[in-house]
């Protein structure tokens, strides 16, 4: 196989490992909490097999991120679609709590329905690694897309499947297993896609690294990875579930609005992705990435000063339509500006960090929904007030410091 025959089918293999894990993630989301209610967790349990989930999923990716330059990155992913069946495995066989407890620390298992595990930092390494630099972004965009539709249409999936088997008078327990056995077959197609990808999306070579699996780039790694985070620590603060909670007090909407709303926000956030690699050719990847956002987040500070519910929707909608076109910007700048061998490790460590701000604001964001002020709406204007900071810091910081294919402008 030639390397320009190779190099296409690892980006095909990686769009559909990307397309099929998602799809999983997607189907499980809306049934792991009610799998687990109905075994016979208490609420306590969940909520701490659910953190160690996250938690988990953290450490043991930043692991495998920081290592998969040196030792393969086709390893390491084929290592993170083991623990995905282990992970899906145990949940399906034990309605146990430590055994669940075990499976969800050291498992992959996604209970949001978005990225976890080790995948996302070594594909974007793994894509960076076959594709010219100018086909990155645009690549990056669709990635993005490809993932959101398929979650999308895993959540849709596990419903019918779902319905259609308790309509057969199958119990809710079994019909839940029917998903996570779902969940852990598609860890054994992912190990599959994987293990046949070329040895063209390896690092090419062995610097010695030092700590976090960097050299170089380690200064560079670790102010994106400070920026990401507080950027992430201001996303907290306005979750969908935050959001919907919002409109509901403020407004009095119904569970079908909001699923209207936010099924919208997340459909135009998906389709924002592709439009970033047009805007990127031309202007630069991080003029791209801060310029789309700060619109983005002057649109989040106005909606609590929306007097109603139409108007509040609109201005969201208006929001989410551009929200995104920072994501395959700032990915592709991450692995563009570190050596080719630590694309792995800066995406991971990046990832983490982001992973790691998130989880610490949406507790504060519940204190700052029961304030009377807007009518609860703070968490908009402390989002917004946080991601425009990172806006600003990320340019000051990082406006003099350019991907190589973007040195000539």
């Amino acid at each position: 196989m030639s390397p320009a025959t190779a190099s296409r089918s690892d980006v095909t293999l990686l769009f559909v490992a990307r397309a099929a894990r998602m799809f999983a993630y997607g189907a499980l989301s809306p049934i792991l909490g009610l799998y687990l209610l109905e075994v016979g967790l208490s609420k306590p349990e969940i909520g701490l097999l659910l953190a160690m989930t996250l938690a988990g999923d953290t450490v043991i990716s930043l692991w495998l991120t920081t290592r998969a330059d040196r030792l393969g990155r086709k390893r390491m992913l084929v290592a993170g679609a083991f623990l995905m069946v282990l992970g899906g495995g145990v949940f399906a066989l034990t309605g146990h709590f430590w055994p669940l407890l075990v499976a969800a620390t050291i498992g992959v298992v996604s209970p949001h329905g978005k990225e976890v595990g080790p995948f996302l930092p070594i594909e974007q390494a793994a894509l960076s690694q076959t594709l010219a630099a100018e086909q990155r972004t645009r690549t990056f965009a669709w990635y993005h897309l490809a993932g959101s539709f398929a979650a999308a249409l895993g959540a849709l999936a596990c419903g019918l499947l779902v319905g259609r088997l308790q309509a057969h008078e199958v119990d809710k327990v079994s019909s839940y297993r029917a998903i996570l056995f779902v969940y852990a077959g598609v860890g054994v197609l992912l190990a599959v896609l994987f293990w046949r990808l070329s040895p063209a999306s390896e690092a090419l070579t062995a610097t010695p690294r030092g700590r976090l699996g960097l050299h170089r780039s380690r200064g560079i790694v670790l102010k994106l990875s400070g920026l990401f985070a507080l950027d992430s620590f201001g996303g907290g603060f306005i979750l969908d579930s935050l959001v919907a909670l919002w409109f509901h007090q403020r407004f009095g909407a119904d569970e079908q609005t909001l699923g209207s709303i936010l099924f919208g926000a997340n459909l135009l956030a998906g389709l924002s992705g592709p439009a970033a690699a047009a805007l990127a050719r031309r202007f630069g990847l991080l003029n791209t990435m801060v310029f789309t956002h700060v619109p983005s987040n002057v649109l989040l500070l106005l909606v609590p000063f929306m007097p109603t519910l139409p108007l509040a929707t609109a201005v969201l909608l208006v929001r989410f339509a551009i929200s995104q076109m920072d994501v395959p910007t700032r990915q592709s700048y991450t692995v563009a500006v570190v050596d080719p061998d630590e694309r792995s490790a800066a995406a991971g460590v990046t990832g983490v960090a982001r992973s790691t701000g998130a989880m610490l604001s949406p507790s504060l964001a519940g204190v700052l929904l029961a304030s009377p002020v807007l009518a609860g709406g703070l968490p908009f204007l402390a989002g917004g007030g946080l991601k425009l900071l990172y806006d600003g810091l990320v340019y000051l910081l990082f406006s003099g410091v350019k991907p190589p294919e973007e040195m000539s402008r």
